[in-house]
């Protein structure tokens, strides 16, 4: 089946960068250099204030590489109620203007993870179950999804995805296909990340099957089963599991690509289908291959644009010890 309705990204996660600035992460000219270099053309802003916050600086620094904008990603720990849905509609109003000022309009949207992403610690109290919230902090959690989708599109035309994500309480596909059931399609639909519904155990062609009209935005992941089973038996956090290499380049984990990649053409829409690979901490040097490898990869099944000529920056880029100092 043709694939010529879905677009080809990449993301910061890809090449490392969880944060905004972090000495175990690449920085943004390094990235944006090597995105171009290793074939793409789309790109997402990454965590907030990673990329240039300046829409005319970001303009020129994404025209200097032939790169457009496709989306970005907030975190939101909504279930804690209407201060932290204040917060959510600040936070997600400002990525809102810089990304309609480059022409995007996805925001993804991902719940706050009970785990400390640097090291997986809990940062909530477990209880019986660090993953289970009570009714309340459900309600609080889809309604406020609901509220914060009709400001963004509303206020700003931006469409709001939402994105489960392992170690936090929309994670596996029971409580993925609840929180649905339980929003408003109008404003609130799904970016299907396919490495965190295979790392939870889920089934992502039967989510794509089920709730069609949901799917608005994939994130392209795959995980390698053999690390994932050392996951579950020693209970590891998924901070714990990235370096592992949980999170693997295609086609060496699941879900299996092609079948999946059929299941989202099939949908017969427009969709993004963004490339991102956890890699945090990651030395600089390791990115570029793997980011290039999958280019290729996902060119050979059809999907792109994939660049196919070498891409040279309009200027030597800094050396990632000047940019952090810069910073």
């Amino acid at each position: 089946m043709a694939l010529d309705r879905l677009t080809l990204g990449t993301a910061p996660d890809s090449w490392g960068v969880w944060f905004p600035a972090d000495p175990h992460q690449v920085g943004w000219r390094q990235y944006l250099d090597e995105i171009a270099q290793a074939g793409y053309s789309w790109t997402e802003l990454g965590p907030s204030g990673f990329l240039p916050q300046d829409p005319v600086q970001l303009r020129d620094e994404l025209a200097a590489r032939a790169l457009r904008l496709c989306g970005g990603t907030i975190f939101a720990g909504l279930h804690r109620g209407a201060d932290a849905l204040d917060e959510a509609v600040a936070a997600c109003s400002q990525e809102a203007r810089l990304l309609t000022a480059m022409g995007g309009r996805h925001l993804v949207l991902l719940p706050e993870q009970y785990t400390d992403m640097h090291g997986g610690r809990l940062v909530e109290s477990p209880g019986e179950s660090a993953r289970d919230i009570d009714p309340e902090q459900w309600k609080n959690l889809t309604t406020g999804y609901d509220r914060l989708g009709r400001i963004l599109f509303e206020e700003f035309g931006v469409d709001l995805v939402f994105h489960p994500h392992a170690d936090t309480h929309v994670d596996t596909q029971v409580r993925v296909e609840r929180f649905l059931a339980d929003t408003d399609p109008e404003f609130v639909n799904l970016c299907l990340d396919t490495g965190h519904i295979s790392y939870c155990d889920g089934d992502n062609i039967a989510i794509v099957e089920r709730f069609p009209e949901r799917i608005r935005y994939v994130h392209l992941k795959q995980v390698d089963p053999e690390v994932r089973r050392r996951v579950h038996e020693e209970n590891l956090s998924l901070a714990e599991a990235v370096p592992l290499g949980v999170m693997c380049e295609p086609p060496y984990g699941i879900p299996a690509m092609p079948p999946l990649l059929d299941a989202l053409a099939a949908l017969d829409t427009d969709l993004f289908t963004v490339v991102e690979q956890d890699l945090y901490p990651v030395e600089p040097h390791i990115p570029l291959p793997i980011g290039a490898r999958t280019a290729g990869y996902f060119a050979g099944c059809g999907l792109g644009p994939v660049r196919r000529w070498p891409y040279r920056p309009t200027r030597t880029p800094p050396s990632t010890t000047d940019e952090r100092n810069a910073r």
